[in-house]
């Protein structure tokens, strides 16, 4: 298939995925593989994104950004609070305070706005929705295509109509957060290859579609499916070159872990998971509110992975997790496109 986008020799991106599981070890792997890399700006400080960027700079030309757009919303407040007192357990556990008051941030938008306009990368890509029109001609300016993540069709529709120069079609079996650009919205079951023709009836732009991917036969799928490349993320997380902790990795290959689920619990926003206890003894008081359940929960998470508590861990994973194997990026790469 011949690409009219990307610059990569195969058609897999290497999808950002935010909270360290993306390197630039990983990046650079994945590129010297022949795939197209992003790096994960989301939770990222800007310094430590424009490090990561003159890094990856060293050792390829070819690679893109990934940035999460702020959200609008406002907190219930009186939600959150009773949210916070449900899993207060589980904060103690591990000695942490229980925090009512729900602590908001625009994840340093305009910060790394900066850091992408003072040191241009090729690609930026958007997840969580659109930011103003005069950011994206922002990045534009600074020599920058710009990818829109869509789970809808008439997602699709406002991201042409903002003038982005193409889409990655996120499907609902896509391990981590969900891209839909509404939170509130419950996640449903079902293919990546019926977002992208649901996307590809509304939207000539260049597609890369994502989510599920367990082969090189649901490759091939997506692309003759009209995807110009595929994004695989789930499959990295026990690569060599990964930073997934060895909690995450333990359980994507454990035997104990027989499902995935989308939950609310770990972050405020919609995200499919490995179904662990937290999940269970939290599915029906989960409330909607990102950032503030991710603060909320960020150092018990963080606490969780360090002992090896995989029970109170957010484990990120898609409907594909099976197909992940402890090995260099370079034979994922490989693994996923023999035969095109």
């Amino acid at each position: 298939m011949t690409q009219t986008f990307l610059t990569s020799r195969l058609p897999i991106v290497a999808a950002p995925m935010a909270g360290g599981a993306t390197t630039v070890a990983l990046a650079a792997a994945a590129a010297e593989g022949g795939a197209f890399p992003f790096l994960a700006a989301g939770y990222k400080a800007p310094e430590a994104l424009r490090d990561e960027v003159a890094a990856l700079r060293g050792r390829t030309g070819d690679f893109g950004v990934n940035l999460f757009v702020p959200g609008r919303g406002e907190v219930d407040v009186v939600g959150f609070a009773a949210y916070a007192a449900a899993i207060s357990d589980e904060l103690g556990a591990y000695g942490l305070k229980l925090g009512r008051v729900p602590a908001e941030d625009d994840d340093a938008w305009g910060a790394k706005l900066q850091v992408l306009r003072e040191d241009p990368v090729p690609v930026v890509s958007l997840t969580f929705g659109l930011p103003p029109t005069s950011d994206i001609a922002l990045l534009k300016r600074a020599g920058s295509a710009i990818v829109a993540t869509v789970t809808t069709a008439d997602e699709a529709r406002a991201a042409d109509e903002a003038g982005v120069d193409a889409l990655i079609v996120q499907g609902p079996a896509a391990g981590g957060h969900s891209a839909t650009w509404d939170a509130q919205r419950r996640i449903t079951d079902g293919s990546t290859a019926d977002t992208l023709a649901a996307v590809a009836a509304v939207s000539r732009l260049p597609l890369i579609a994502a989510g599920g991917v367990d082969g090189a036969d649901a490759v091939r799928g997506l692309l003759s499916g009209g995807a110009e490349a595929v994004a695989v993320g789930t499959l990295l997380l026990r690569t060599d070159e990964a930073g997934t902790s060895e909690t995450h990795r333990r359980a994507l290959a454990s035997d104990e872990f027989d499902e995935t689920v989308v939950t609310r619990v770990f972050t405020g926003r919609p995200a499919r998971a490995l179904r662990n206890g937290f999940v269970d003894r939290h599915a029906h008081e989960e409330i909607t509110a990102y950032p503030a359940v991710h603060h909320l929960t960020r150092e018990l998470r963080a606490r969780a992975g360090a002992a090896g508590d995989a029970d109170r861990l957010h484990l990120w994973a898609g409907t594909g997790y099976r197909a992940a194997k402890a090995e260099p990026v370079a034979q994922t790469i490989a693994r996923l496109t023999a035969g095109l």
